[in-house]
């Protein structure tokens, strides 16, 4: 069994999966049996099709799958985010796979995945004629950027591992997201679908409470092996999903071994991961990509509680409904902020992006808006977040003040 600091460097290359607050760690049955649709499959439960997943033992295989995010982020938010992702036609940056894999936060991508077994996976971007790879073979890992010539390598047995299954694949995404659900999930079975060309049954997750603004997340599953193909996260306000991960090809044979060998390239610049392990980068190191969260903008540090530590945060409520508030220890608040002539043109612009005024008994605050996550910031320097409605925030605030 893995350490935790262990599982914590594993967990560097998995994909964030954006379904907030189920803790339990059993799921809540709710018997249901396939739709009659295309194709034509015999029935099944949910407890049965789950079992199905948590029973493959597929280990090796390869493909292409495509991947679309729609966060519905705001403009500057947006802009942060792929410039600290960079990624493969991101305009250069490291080649550490950190900062590559948050790329899928965003847009669509078109990813190439091979795994044979918990010691080989390989997933590449492609972007046009470039490409971005991330290699796990054995003991090494590596980051190529086709675009820049950049290298980035660590050795560690450990690292890239999840149990088979590569990090970024549907795979992966269905797997975080089963791990999550919980008492407050109903899980049933829907329509049947074709992934791939492969016959799938589809898995659906829906919130047993209101005020979440995931309307519930399908996972296909492979009738014959069990492998989750596709995921999709839907949202309440309806339209497009939230994402969209599924393998447009997949086959099941073992892959070559060549797939998963790597050469750095000559002339390449190869960065050691160690030299740039989580919380070394800094204001210092012109390659680093550390977020500071509101203090990185001039202006904003008082609302963080960075200055004098003050910030604490309770959770409220469970499962899909849960908002963490965080009372910042605010040095200055936001209509202070907002009228002062003398702050910097980057708060300003920051506190523009957050949205709508919002009012209630708790007084006033800004409203920062996404299709999944939410966030209330008050005037007196709490800030209340979750996957969560604009109308759930006000309530926590109103009740929480």
């Amino acid at each position: 069994m893995a350490t935790n600091a262990k599982t914590r460097k594993t967990a560097r290359y998995a994909v964030p999966v954006a379904v907030a607050g189920v803790a339990a760690a059993t799921v809540a049955m709710v018997p249901a049996f396939a739709n009659s649709g295309s194709p034509d499959l015999p029935p099944v439960t949910a407890q049965q099709l789950i079992e199905k997943v948590a029973a493959s033992d597929v280990q090796q295989l390869s493909g292409s799958a495509r991947i679309t995010t729609d966060l519905g982020l705001p403009t500057l938010a947006s802009g942060l985010l792929g410039g600290a992702a960079g990624g493969a036609g991101g305009g250069g940056g490291s080649a550490d796979p950190q900062d590559r894999i948050a790329q899928l936060a965003n847009g669509t991508h078109t990813v190439r995945v091979a795994a044979d077994g918990p010691d080989r996976q390989k997933l590449t971007f492609v972007d046009g004629k470039d490409e971005y790879s991330v290699i796990h073979n054995g003991a090494d890992v590596w980051g190529y950027d086709s675009k820049s010539n950049e290298v980035w390598h660590e050795k560690n047995q450990d690292a890239g591992k999840q149990a088979g299954r590569p990090a970024g694949s549907p795979q992966q995404l269905a797997q975080e997201i089963l791990k999550a659900a919980g008492p407050t999930t109903d899980v049933g079975v829907g329509d049947t679908a074709q992934v791939a060309g492969r016959d799938a049954y589809q898995l659906v997750l829906k919130p047993k409470q209101s005020g979440s603004t995931i309307a519930s997340v399908k996972i296909a599953v492979d009738a014959k092996n069990g492998v989750p193909l596709r995921v999709q996260l839907l949202a309440t306000e309806g339209g497009k999903p939230i994402v969209d991960a599924g393998f447009t090809k997949v086959d099941f044979a073992k892959p070559s071994a060549d797939t998963f060998a790597f050469t750095a390239p000559k002339g390449a610049k190869v960065t050691e991961g160690a030299d740039h392990a989580p919380g070394k980068a800094g204001k210092d190191d012109k390659d680093g990509k550390e977020w500071k969260g509101l203090e990185a903008f001039p202006g904003l540090e008082g609302l963080t509680g960075a200055a004098g530590g003050k910030g604490e945060t309770k959770v409220l409520g469970e499962g899909w409904a849960t908002i963490a508030r965080i009372d910042t220890g605010l040095g200055k608040s936001l209509k202070e902020l907002e009228n002062d002539k003398n702050a910097p043109k980057e708060a300003k612009q920051f506190l523009g992006s957050l949205g709508d005024k919002v009012s209630g008994k708790f007084g006033e605050g800004r409203l920062f808006k996404t299709r999944v996550v939410n966030a209330l910031i008050t005037d007196d320097g709490k800030v209340y977040v979750g996957a969560v409605t604009k109308d759930a925030l006000v309530k926590a605030a109103d009740a929480n003040k």
